[in-house]
């Protein structure tokens, strides 16, 4: 009796170890530097987490990593002759994850809900061209547009304002400006725990109308130290780190990604290039409404150190806002060189003579303030590098590190000199992206208000969003491009690239069409 009691208490620590196995097996763990968010509201912004709202709520259409336009929760499109209308056949048989049908009322009402509120996502082009929508039956809904608007799809397939939620998890106002009851939509996942300050655990949609995650949890920890997280993906505590590398709490640094990389213990990759860290210079503000100064910038500020230096040659150099390989951005211009001694001949013929350390025109002195997230290892570092450069030519700069909020707060309020504004990738470059250049909602509007073609530049900008031809489009986006180059309102940092490092056995780890989604449902342990 004893020897058969040994055999089944044997017996059932291994059945304990298989399902304890089993459930590692169907979970993976990542981290992020804070819990994803806010209500989870797809129509806002900060603080929600926008890989989290990628996990739990689809567009009508998905923008694909080979630059295609692909069926999502619309099945098929049509567009009207004049390019005012689209019409869009919704997929049949999909509910939201709370069990609401999805139809055409459910996708008018989203679109009610972000039209409600216009003036908070004015920054998004298709917003200003939005006329109405409408349910024409069960499965049909149209869109009328003000006028044509070349990238209406693209602007569709954003990760937000414009994908849906469930109608029953509106607000108590009916909308969703005010907030939301629940975080429910149609995608793969669900939100289904949150304990502030350790983590959010996402779970399998069940009812999902697509190819169903393998995983059937993922389990996002609260890390906001990029070293910890390093430790964590050592011990085993965490299976993948995945992200923009050295920027933001929710990645690591480019050293500590070539150390797990030299172990040979991990798996690990390098993107392509997805988007541009950039300076942006106040061209209406201190020493930045002098055109000759803001091309001694240029000049002045080695990037190409910065590339080796701190990005280790990771990223490569970025000579444009926009990188020649993004649609319609090859405008044929020519980069500017680091050229200490060209910046400061800029400078004296500009008239800012130097005396001691800094130039000086008129009683004034040749300075910037420079800001960064304070928080933001990389955009320090950056910052000290350009401060310690611009001082070779003369020029003081300031740096202020503060919290991201106040951050984003200057780039809206134009109270800046210089600030770190990363351009978005795609397919937000260049249609979205320039669209927003028009109205006060990230830095660049404030950067070019100082400029005297302003006005002139944002009605191109509306002309190429409009334009129905590639030809007219084109010649725009050339003009516009050369215009922003010229007048050196941007300094081009490096082309950003994500990083991925995970244990061995996970796969299906892939680069995402957007910077700032993980693709968790593709995911799968071998």
């Amino acid at each position: 009796m004893r020897r058969f009691a040994r055999w089944l208490c044997v017996l059932c620590l291994l059945s304990l170890c298989g399902a304890s196995g089993a459930a590692e097996r169907s979970r993976l763990v990542y981290s992020w530097g804070s819990n994803a968010g806010g209500d989870l509201n797809p129509h806002q912004y900060s603080p929600n987490q926008m890989y989290a709202q990628d996990m739990i709520y689809e567009p009508l259409v998905r923008y694909a990593g080979s630059g295609e336009i692909e069926p999502c929760l619309a099945e098929s499109w049509e567009v009207s002759p004049d390019g005012r209308v689209y019409t869009f056949h919704l997929r049949r048989g999909v509910t939201f994850s709370d069990g609401t049908p999805w139809n055409a009322r459910a996708a008018k009402a989203n679109f009610d809900a972000v039209m409600a509120n216009a003036g908070h996502h004015a920054w998004l082009g298709l917003i200003g061209e939005l006329e109405g929508t409408e349910a024409a039956d069960e499965h049909t809904l149209r869109l009328i547009l003000k006028d044509a608007y070349g990238p209406t799809l693209a602007d569709l397939s954003l990760i937000r304002p414009l994908r849906f939620l469930s109608p029953a998890q509106f607000g108590a106002d009916g909308g969703t400006a005010k907030g939301i009851k629940a975080p429910v939509g149609t995608g793969p996942w669900v939100h289904a725990e949150a304990r502030k300050g350790e983590y959010d655990l996402f779970k399998r949609n069940e009812s999902y109308w697509g190819r169903k995650p393998e995983l059937a949890e993922v389990l996002v920890k609260v890390v906001p130290e990029g070293e910890s997280r390093v430790a964590a993906l050592e011990t085993g505590d965490l299976d993948l780190i995945f992200g923009a590398s050295g920027q933001g709490a929710a990645q690591i640094s480019l050293e500590a990604f070539k150390r797990l990389e030299a172990t040979g213990r991990f798996e690990t990759g390098v993107s392509n290039p997805r988007a541009t860290r950039a300076l942006a210079i106040n061209s209406a503000r201190g020493a930045g409404r002098d055109l000759a100064v803001r091309r001694a910038v240029q000049h002045a500020i080695d990037r190409d150190a910065i590339v080796r230096g701190v990005f280790l040659e990771v990223e490569p150099p970025a000579p444009f806002l926009f990188s020649t390989a993004m649609p319609y951005c090859d405008a044929g211009l020519v980069p500017y060189e680091y050229d200490l001694e060209r910046a400061k001949a800029l400078l004296e013929e500009a008239g800012w003579k130097q005396e001691g350390d800094y130039r000086s025109k008129d009683g004034q002195e040749l300075a910037f303030d420079l800001c960064f997230i304070g928080s933001d290892a990389v955009q320090k570092t950056i910052a000290e590098v350009v401060q310690s450069d611009l001082r070779k030519a003369g020029i003081r700069v300031s740096l202020i590190g503060e919290e991201s909020d106040s951050y984003f707060k200057r780039q809206q309020d134009g109270e800046f000199g210089m600030i770190f504004n990363d351009t978005w990738g795609a397919p937000y470059e260049p249609h979205a992206m320039c669209a927003s250049m028009r109205v006060p909602s990230h830095a660049d509007y404030q950067a070019q208000s100082g400029l005297p073609m302003k006005k002139e530049l944002d009605e191109k900008i509306g002309r190429a969003l409009r334009a129905t031809t590639d030809a007219e489009r084109s010649a725009l986006y050339r003009d516009i491009l050369t215009t922003l180059h010229d007048q050196a309102v941007y300094f081009p940092i490096s082309y950003k690239t994500l990083v991925k490092v995970h244990r061995e056995g996970l796969a299906g780890v892939e680069f995402p069409a957007f910077v700032n989604s993980v693709p968790f449902d593709a995911m799968s342990w071998e």
